[in-house]
């Protein structure tokens, strides 16, 4: 039996943050009927792909709000998700059994000042200060969505579910992809010991090229890994200059092999190096 297998989720998000939540409570066991306006999910239309990667095993009802009343599942389900701006599900008039846990994904939460304005996640991520060292490029993946959001609510769903089970009694929750996008970087707020250690700042911290036009990752941030992986490339010299913002002999060494001879000679051994696969290629690895 799957953990959430007894618990019904009602979802009536739409887009990323809301589905990408709800898919994984379904992962989990739970029950998810996604509550859809008239004319659907945009997702279903404009990447019909990625909708079925996020919508496949949930059961879908369409709801036209301004003329039906609410679907049925409201009044049972176990959890309640929505992602419309604040105010907007109080003027839906439904109402949940005391036992409901309700939570609302937002941009901004419901107190801040940017509470009622449209956004998406660069926007929520910009405010949230997490794009300060890389803009004006741009984060390849949905951070603030997927992490500050859908990730968040997951976390707060199941916390709810706990206490309910203790108390008997359900829950508002308010989920703002801003604020939590900035819990992820608020623990450097007082600096770092090396600027831009993250994005590019350190030799033994960054993303190289192999001569194949491929990339290799390199992590190397304790002494020891550093240490092995400047030994099996045969240059200690490097050995003293692991937090250098430049190291341009370890840029143009990189460049003279391909991505697949330097992984036979690095990868596993304790040299914290891998590899920037495609989408295809790690959906392969993983499976």
């Amino acid at each position: 039996m799957q953990p959430l297998e007894e618990i019904t989720v009602a979802d009536l998000t739409r887009y990323l943050p809301g589905p990408f939540a709800s898919r994984e409570l379904l992962r989990l066991g739970a029950r998810v009927v996604k509550i859809e306006p008239p004319e659907g999910d945009p997702v279903a239309s404009s990447n019909p792909d990625a909708y079925r990667a996020l919508n496949d095993g949930k059961e879908i009802v369409l709801w036209n709000a301004r003329t039906e009343p609410p679907p049925a599942v409201l009044a049972e389900a176990d959890v309640v998700l929505e992602g419309f701006r604040p105010g907007v599900w109080e003027l839906l008039g439904v109402t949940l059994a005391e036992t409901t846990i309700l939570c609302s994904i937002t941009g901004f939460g419901v107190d801040d000042p940017h509470a009622l304005h449209a956004g998406h996640d660069l926007n929520y991520l910009g405010y949230a200060g997490a794009l300060a060292d890389t803009a004006p490029a741009l984060p390849p993946v949905q951070i603030a969505d997927l992490g500050a959001g859908a990730q968040a609510a997951v976390i707060e769903v199941l916390a709810a579910l706990l206490d309910r089970a203790r108390t008997g009694s359900g829950a508002r929750i308010v989920i703002s992809m801003t604020h939590g996008s900035h819990r992820f970087v608020a623990h450097r707020l007082t600096g770092e010991p090396v600027p831009r250690l993250l994005t590019g700042g350190a030799a033994c911290y960054r993303i190289y090229e192999t001569s194949d036009g491929r990339y290799l990752t390199v992590a190397a941030l304790e002494p020891k890994f550093w240490r092995n992986l400047c030994d099996l490339l045969g240059r200690p010299d490097f050995v003293d200059h692991a937090f250098d913002p430049d190291l341009p002999q370890l840029d143009e060494l990189f460049r003279t092999r391909t991505q697949r001879d330097w992984l036979d000679l690095l990868e596993g051994r304790d040299t914290c190096v891998g590899a920037v696969l495609t989408l295809a290629e790690a959906a392969a690895d993983l499976a």
